[in-house]
């Protein structure tokens, strides 16, 4: 059984693709690839530590229209405020304190004076002072760039489509290297998502629709009943709106998309002061935990696994936070919202809910799914239990793993329908995480492969006697 309901996404790059076991141990349950970063063959490294650590998902990210700096003359570059800097789209020789290179052709015409950029998810301000074939800035705010840092533009000005030919050209390579989802960047609007999932085709991995965009906040309702997921990217919100509008925006989207029953993602910045030291500061705590209280199914660290110092530490760090969250403040948890629809599966998931509620004995709540949707609607209903999910397909139960308070066991098909049941008492008698004596809900179908569930049982966990001993 995971550690915390709450998921942990981790970041692999240079500073932990040789550190993937360890993360694993301190609580990772899902590693994202960015394909931002990096070469084909880095990542195919990547992923393959990845395949080789058991009970860990694979997210893979793909790029979108982001736009980056290109090299620079050393790891990292100092800006100072009221400086000029050069965003030179034409002239990819290394960077300085003048100016870089930017991967984006057409920033000069898609830009205008006055303009605000960001660099590194905020780390710099510029404002933008002409245009011509590159881009005049002042630096209005410094700090510290390093190489393929990101280059944040509000999405209105941006005529690149959200679905790019890179990203076209990278999706199947995702699906190749057995992604378990794949994250879609600067979604605008639902048709964004229904347009990669033509590309990834009808049997393609689930989809993580990234909101950083003022558009997708618009059209959430819509891109969440697209999407599989959705992940709230703040770093690029915090250029599209005032950043002290993120918290309440963070709040709100996570709430809604609860509603709606979609998982959600809270990222960038987490605890970024890990990436150079081996603690937290005390806000950082208090946003992990605060995104733990809206009430999201996962938390994702960036930078601070993929180059930080200390990615093992930070992993720590970020499930110390949620255990203590879960266990000492749970009158901050979200309820679950009733599912939405009149269906058995609705129903037997509220069921089972309830009964969790009201019999203090009830120790988890346990389900048979093949596609995982059963497991997924009693999870957003945020029991007070976890949630034992066993599916006979490999691909669901790694797709589980991003979800909120599962966890998710393979197991071979009963021999019959009717079988089921008895399948999950036995193997939950072989549970060493269950106390002896508690009681668990069981919810399954009796009905043919695809029907939603209709049965419930209250099944007591068998107490060794001395002849099993």
């Amino acid at each position: 059984m995971t550690r915390t309901r709450t998921k942990l996404v981790c970041t692999i790059g240079p500073a932990s693709v040789d550190a993937v076991p360890e993360l694993v141990e301190a609580g990772m349950n899902v590693a994202r690839v960015n394909f931002s970063h990096g070469t084909h063959e880095e990542h195919a490294r990547a992923v393959g530590r990845i395949r080789d650590a058991a009970g860990v998902a694979l997210l893979i990210d793909l790029p979108g229209p982001k736009i980056r700096l290109g090299d620079l003359a050393g790891k990292a570059l100092r800006l100072a405020s009221g400086a000029r800097f050069v965003l030179r789209p034409a002239d990819a020789t290394p960077g300085d304190a003048s100016g870089a290179h930017v991967s984006y052709p057409r920033l000069a015409t898609d830009v205008q004076a006055g303009d605000r950029i960001l660099l590194a998810d905020g780390a710099v301000e510029l404002r933008v002072a002409s245009t011509t074939d590159e881009v005049v800035t002042e630096v209005v705010r410094g700090g510290v760039i390093r190489p393929r840092a990101g280059v944040s533009v509000p999405s209105d000005r941006l005529s690149e489509p959200a679905l790019t030919d890179a990203d076209r050209a990278d999706a199947p390579r995702a699906v190749q290297l057995g992604a378990d989802y794949i994250a879609q960047s600067f979604v605008r609007r639902a048709s964004d998502v229904e347009e990669l999932r033509a590309v990834l085709g009808p049997d393609g991995p689930p989809i993580v629709a990234k909101i950083e965009t003022r558009p997708a906040i618009d059209d959430f309702d819509a891109i969440c009943r697209a999407a599989n997921a959705v992940m709230i990217a703040r770093g690029d919100l915090g250029v599209e709106l005032p950043y002290e509008e993120v918290p309440i925006l963070q709040k709100q989207l996570v709430r809604r998309a609860l509603d709606l029953g979609v998982p959600t993602i809270v990222a960038t910045q987490m605890l970024e002061s890990m990436t150079s030291s081996p603690r937290p500061t005390r806000a950082e705590a208090s946003d992990v935990a605060n995104a733990i209280f809206d009430g999201a199914d996962a938390i994702m660290l960036s930078g601070e696994t993929a180059i930080g110092a200390y990615p093992v530490l930070a992993a720590e760090a970020a499930v110390r936070i949620a255990l203590l969250c879960e266990e000492r403040g749970a009158e901050h948890l979200p309820d679950g919202a009733p599912p939405t629809g009149d269906t058995d599966a609705n129903a037997m998931a509220y069921s089972a809910v309830v009964l969790a509620e009201t019999d203090r004995d009830v120790a988890a709540i346990a389900c048979y799914t093949r596609t995982g949707r059963t497991a997924r609607i009693i999870s957003s209903l945020r029991p007070r239990v976890p949630i034992l999910a066993f599916s006979p397909d490999p691909r669901v139960v790694s797709q589980l793993a991003l979800v909120h308070g599962i966890s998710a066991r393979a197991c071979v098909p009963p021999s019959a329908v009717e079988g089921r049941l008895g399948l999950m008492a036995w193997l939950l008698g072989e549970d060493s995480s269950l106390p002896a004596g508690c009681a668990v809900v069981l919810v399954a179908s009796s009905a043919q492969p695809g029907s939603g569930p209709n049965l419930l049982e209250v099944h007591r966990v068998p107490v060794a006697t001395p002849t099993d001993l």
